[in-house]
């Protein structure tokens, strides 16, 4: 990615009602993703793509060895950075007096992303495609571990969560309805939430479930349609784009 003139990628997003009342327009644009990419689908497509001249199992061997250094690193306080983001440790919630001790759920411990001149760099090179209206009956666009301040990315079991979408309300009498963590490895497995708080069209809260599997997607069932007065004979799924990592 040196010669940034040569860059051209492509992102494909559909467009989706906007609920967001801090954001002026109709719409508003989210990505299509075909799948996540783990460290062996990348690797593979160094070998096949970039013409990497070494042997693919000792690459995969290498690069997770680099990841769980940096995790380490982070775990010790370090900001580890790269030609491209910057990660670094952060404690949130605060502190009533110097001499309060810290509270793990009051005062979690995550990890942040800053994107470095060069990544940015790249993403103007990027073209958006519109690919139309997304499906309007109903949309995940956003899942947030709160404790975990993650956004479409971990979740930690116990942790309070929200799902932000369109239409996602769950209504009706169907015992299937409710909020479910559907495991990418086996989706047979998929573990339901107990514990719901808030619930309406663009926003439920809860808490996150105990999981076993390590990447999720979340699906919500319901009978709502748009009005309270009117339900589906049966359940609709809505499905997120994004995958989580049970961290």
């Amino acid at each position: 990615m040196d010669d940034l003139k040569t860059i051209y990628h492509k992102i494909r997003a559909k467009l989706y009602p906007n609920y967001l009342s801090n954001v002026n327009g109709a719409y508003i644009a989210r990505t299509t993703n075909e799948k996540t990419l783990s460290v062996n689908d990348i690797c593979s497509i160094l070998k096949t793509r970039a013409g990497f001249t070494g042997k693919y199992e000792d690459m995969v061997e290498h690069v997770k060895q680099y990841y769980n250094e940096v995790a380490y690193q982070i775990c010790d306080g370090y900001a580890v950075s790269n030609d491209y983001y910057t990660i670094y440790p952060n404690i949130g919630g605060s502190f009533k007096t110097i001499r309060e001790s810290r509270d793990p759920v009051k005062h979690p411990v995550s990890f942040r992303f800053s994107a470095k001149a060069k990544l940015r760099k790249v993403a103007e090179k990027v073209e958006v495609i519109i690919d139309g209206i997304a499906d309007s009956s109903g949309y995940i666009d956003m899942f947030t571990d709160f404790e975990g301040d993650s956004v479409n990315a971990y979740f930690i079991p116990g942790n309070q969560f929200a799902i932000r979408g369109h239409k996602i309300k769950l209504a009706g009498d169907d015992p299937g309805i409710g909020v479910y963590f559907v495991p990418l490895d086996n989706p047979s497995k998929a573990v339901k939430v107990e514990r719901i708080a808030e619930n309406n069209p663009s926003k439920i809260t809860g808490i996150i479930p105990n999981t076993e599997y390590q990447y999720y997607t979340i699906e919500i069932r319901t009978q709502y349609t748009g009005s309270g007065s009117i339900l589906l004979k049966a359940p609709r799924s809505i499905k997120s784009s994004f995958v989580l990592e049970a961290a």
